[in-house]
């Protein structure tokens, strides 16, 4: 019992480390939806999304070999120039990951240019996206972050005999850690509401987590070029990168001001 109940401690915890980059993404892209639906927008995402996990982990519970195992049709090497062995794990993370740079590099884009800031005093009052789009797109997302923790979930809990346990601990840490998702993306983008200038740095932060998750599955496919092999990012470089960019942005804003005050 004792070993049930700390497995499903550690789950918890690793699902919200895990979880913070989502949580990054939620928040952003609920300020999409029109004002007035914003807090409906992410609370239907993240609850559709908290069962959508837990289908996905019976699924992957269940047909997790299916999911490792290469595709023939997708697999070749052309000998000291580019290999690769793509499976179904490696083509949903890639393509999350491509699609979250799409989006942050769009949206940087819109806030630097003269029609991105009209757009983005707008977006504050009507949104750019309809309420629906935004659940689709928070649901999503949601579902790709959500391969690594879950096999890493299933990786926690191999010590547990009894498989009906171990899929209830694994159900139980994806339902708490989706309810205090739920609590922290309406503070963190009420945070980004009252202050601004910080939607450029979560949008990198964001664009950097793209680069993260197209190393994983560059990695996760066995992609060789020129003789070397992908290496995903760590967690550890991850939150370090953040880190140097959170630092800069707060030198940068307080350099500005020192500026402002001697004109």
């Amino acid at each position: 019992m004792l070993q049930v109940i700390f497995t499903l401690i550690m789950l918890i915890l690793l699902q919200a480390v895990l979880g913070f980059d989502n949580l990054l993404y939620i928040s952003l892209e609920s300020k999409k939806a029109p004002l007035k639906d914003q807090k409906k927008v992410r609370k239907i995402g993240i609850l559709i999304a908290i069962g959508l996990r837990i289908v996905l982990l019976f699924i992957l519970v269940s047909l997790i070999k299916y999911f490792q195992k290469p595709f023939s049709f997708l697999t070749a090497e052309i000998k000291d120039i580019v290999a690769f062995a793509f499976n179904g794990h490696s083509l949903i993370v890639l393509i999350g990951g491509g699609f979250i740079i799409y989006t942050a590099i769009k949206e940087i884009w819109h806030i630097i240019s003269t029609k991105g800031l009209e757009i983005n005093e707008m977006a504050s009052d009507k949104g750019t996206k309809s309420s629906n789009a935004v659940v689709f797109s928070i649901v999503l997302m949601n579902l790709v972050f959500s391969f690594d923790s879950i096999l890493a979930a299933i990786g926690l809990t191999r010590e547990i005999e009894n498989e009906t346990t171990a899929f209830l601990v694994m159900a139980a840490a994806i339902v708490v850690s989706g309810l205090l998702m739920l609590f922290m993306a309406n503070k963190i983008s009420e945070f980004l509401s009252k202050n601004r200038m910080y939607e450029v740095l979560g949008l990198f932060i964001l664009f950097i987590v793209g680069i993260m998750l197209l190393t994983e599955g560059g990695h996760l496919a066995h992609i060789k070029i020129f003789g070397e092999e992908i290496v995903p990012m760590s967690k550890t470089t991850f939150y370090f990168v953040i880190g140097i960019l959170v630092i800069i942005d707060i030198v940068q804003g307080k350099y500005q001001k020192n500026l402002l005050a001697k004109k």
